[in-house]
Parts: structure tokens; C-alpha cells; sequence
């Protein structure tokens, strides 16, 4: 059986303020500017937060869409011609970023470049085998509270720069993030207090930023990011067994196939989790309360 839950939303402010991280310099747009700033993200979460933060100065383009995987992404023609109307790119490090941002960059000489994780140290994408992992930086950084708020000091910054008559709008907007994305870890943290069992089993590891901010382990089911052959099928059914894992948890962009033959063999479930949801503070809310209902079986 397979559930779907997809989820968004959040909130920040940090003390100290962070570089924005832009590849070029930006020229202020004029004070007497009443329109919004055309900007281009790389995937649905950052909507939310350069939303959040820019509110009614903004005009958000997603350059992955719903349903899309930003591994493998590929820009369309008329999405790059868009981009030589945008004031910014903010670009986040997954993977499609890597052969495509220099020629993001290269549409729009004038065009922002903003390196929304500048200040983050990345952590190796995760294995079941532990001694396999660290070959890969992890992307997932928008799935961790804490990562999000240095995130969004940084989409702030980038915003002053390009639009400085709307400075005092940008840092109240921070604020009511930064208030937000509090409160969301703090009920995150309510909903796994009592929770015993701590793995849980995903077959993309995505959750491994939002896993170490709340003292979870995942498991993946993937090896490398490839599919597991049979026999590491088989070891990830044994582990699965052993660690009374009853639930698998599986995202909409991906094959589940593998995930409901472990699921089988262990008399679980698999769930859907997207990592992509266009609300992400009530999707973060709502994955929490799901693994605390998962790992309590």
C-alpha cells in the first residue's frame, strides 16, 4: 500500500548577518521602482522562501517544476529565454546546477547570481553501508530549519542589494520567517520527544539534514544513487528485519518498486514523502508527525 504526503512552508532570521553569496555585482534598481523584482529559483521549496522574504516585491519563476528531478534536469528554450528578464537566480546546489549554471548565468549578464548556501557545510550523502558514504556532498539543505534560515539571511541580502528602497519590508518579512521557522522546530521536536526508535528507511536519502537536526538516522535504500542490485536488496530486507522497520518512505519523483518489494518481504508499508512540496513549513510539520507515527509501530 502506498500513501502519498507532500507538505511546505518557513520562517528565519540570524543574528549575524552571512554573505549573499553573488557571483557579479547587481546595480540597485531605481527608488521610484514599483515593480516587482523578476526572479528564476531551481526548485519549489525556494519559491516559498524568496516569497517569504520578498512578499509583494517579488516574482518567483521555478526553473524544476512539480514532479521534476533536479538531478537530472534539463532547462527548456523558453525558460532560458525568460531569464533575460530575471533580476536574480538564486541557486541552491542540486545536482542539474552543476553542467547548467554557468549557462544560466551566461543568458543575463546583468542577472544576480546568488548562492543561497553560502556559510553551509554540506555533509556526504548518505549509504545503508556507512563506510560507502562520503564520496557525494549532500543538496538537501532546504530540508533542515536551521539550514533554511541561513538561506533565507542570505536571499535577504541579495534582495537589499537589487532593491535597497524596500530594505525595511525585507528584514519585518526575515523576522516573521525566521519567528516561523522557530516555532516549526519546536513542534518538530514535540512530535519526536517520545520516540523510541530513531531509524527509519527511505528509499532517496533526502532526509539526511532534517535526520541530524532531530536525531534520526535514515536508511537508504539506494546505493550510490543507483538502484540496489539483489543482493543489496537482500541485505537491505535483513536490516529492515533487524531494526523492526515497518514503514519504507519513498518520494513522488522516484520509482517506489524497490521500496514495496522491502516493504513485502517485511509486512510494512511504504509512504510517499515529497521533499519538494510547495509549502514547505507545513510540509516539514507534516513529515515530522508522519516518521513519529512510522517509527512508533
Amino acid at each position: 500500500m502506498v500513501r502519498k504526503l507532500c507538505v511546505a512552508g518557513a520562517a528565519l532570521l540570524l543574528s549575524a548577518a552571512l554573505p549573499v553569496g553573488c557571483e557579479r555585482d547587481a546595480t540597485p534598481l531605481p527608488s521610484e521602482s514599483t515593480g516587482p523584482l523578476n526572479v528564476t529559483v531551481s526548485i519549489v521549496p525556494q519559491k516559498y522562501f524568496v516569497e517569504r522574504v520578498g512578499g509583494e516585491h517579488v516574482a518567483v519563476s521555478v526553473m524544476v517544476g512539480p514532479g521534476a528531478n533536479p538531478a537530472t534536469y534539463e532547462p527548456k528554450p523558453e525558460q532560458l529565454t525568460a531569464l533575460s528578464r530575471a533580476a536574480a537566480y538564486f541557486s541552491i546546489g542540486v545536482p542539474f546546477e552543476n553542467v547548467w549554471l554557468n549557462r544560466i548565468a551566461a543568458v543575463n549578464s546583468d542577472m544576480l547570481m546568488v548562492d543561497t548556501i553560502r556559510g553551509i557545510e554540506r555533509m556526504p550523502m548518505a549509504t545503508y553501508r556507512q563506510q560507502d558514504g562520503g564520496r557525494n556532498p549532500d543538496p538537501h539543505v532546504w530540508l533542515s530549519p536551521e539550514l533554511v534560515k541561513v538561506q533565507a539571511r542570505n536571499i535577504y541580502e541579495a534582495l537589499v542589494q537589487l532593491d535597497p528602497a524596500h530594505r525595511d519590508a525585507y528584514e519585518a518579512n526575515l523576522d516573521s520567517f525566521v519567528a516561523d521557522i522557530d516555532a516549526l522546530e519546536a513542534d518538530i521536536s514535540r512530535a519526536l520527544e517520545g520516540v523510541e526508535t530513531r531509524k527509519f528507511m527511505v528509499f532517496h536519502p533526502a532526509w539526511g539534514y532534517f535526520a541530524r537536526d532531530f536525531g534520526l538516522e535514515q536508511v537508504p535504500v539506494e546505493v550510490g544513487g543507483q538502484e540496489p542490485s539483489a543482493a543489496e536488496l537482500a541485505e537491505l530486507i535483513a536490516v529492515a528485519r533487524e531494526e523492526g522497520i515497518r514503514v519504507i518512505f519513498a518520494q513522488p519523483e522516484f520509482s517506489t518498486r524497490d521500496a514495496e518489494t522491502i516493504a513485502g518481504e517485511i509486512g510494512g508499508e511504504v509512504l510517499l514523502v515529497s521533499p519538494l512540496a510547495p509549502d514547505w513549513l507545513d510540509n516539514l510539520r507534516r513529515v515530522s508527525r508522519t516518521f513519529a507515527e512510522a517509527l512508533d509501530r
